[in-house]
């Protein structure tokens, strides 16, 4: 076993109950979303389609994580799993904040959810039982969205997490968002590193591909 890499025998246990709390924790806001959309029934359609699709996009992922294959090597040390902890289980906290009045964002919200579930389903599609939170190395997809950049499962998570910060729209959730989006940076390096160490096909896969936004980054 390298310094930098823990073999899956060494970490099922780990894996096995990080599956079962990670699902857990999704399944709760899930269920959370589902009690407040239950107790509002009179506000706006706009407000209720949007906490639905938020509701929907939370149960998921409680199966996304219950479901996924064990790794066959992961980062090993403090930081990639505090970035990935943070950068997965914490932001969503923002479900528990003051709903935003006003068709405007709730529609927005709406748009942004729908439009980044329906990504994450197609990334899903490709990326199979590969599906990972903590960085970790499984497979090279090279199929569907993984043809044009490295990382659309990141892409897609922002942009729901975009549209839960317009549902509960504040300076401090902004500024979630600002620090999420570096957290979320941490993380693809983090993911990189461990691919590039365990899978040797990955480095001509990632020569030829963009991080997040073609031609930017």
């Amino acid at each position: 076993m390298s310094a930098s890499t823990m073999t899956l025998p060494a970490s099922l246990a780990y894996d096995r109950i990080t599956r079962v709390l990670g699902s857990a924790w999704f399944l709760l806001l899930g269920l959370t979303v589902t009690f407040k959309l239950g107790a509002s029934a009179g506000e706006p359609w706009p407000s209720l389609v949007s906490s639905l699709c938020l509701g929907v996009f939370y149960l998921m992922l409680a199966v996304l994580v219950l479901t996924r294959a064990p790794a066959k090597a992961h980062a090993e040390g403090l930081l990639p799993r505090v970035a990935a902890f943070v950068g997965t289980y914490w932001p969503w906290t923002i479900t528990f904040f003051a709903k935003t009045e006003g068709a405007v964002p709730n529609l927005a919200s709406t748009l942004c959810v729908l439009t980044g579930m329906i990504m994450i389903l197609v990334t899903i599609r490709h990326l199979g039982r590969s599906f990972s939170l903590v960085p970790q190395a499984r497979s090279v997809v090279q199929t569907g969205p993984y043809r044009w950049i490295k990382h659309p499962l990141y892409l897609s998570e922002e942009i729901v997490f975009l549209g839960v910060v317009l549902q509960h729209l504040s300076l401090v959730t902004v500024a979630l968002l600002i620090l999420h989006v570096g957290i979320q940076v941490c993380r693809i390096l983090y993911e990189e590193d461990v691919l590039r160490r365990n899978l040797p096909e990955y480095s001509s896969y990632e020569a030829s591909r963009w991080r997040l936004i073609p031609y930017v980054w």
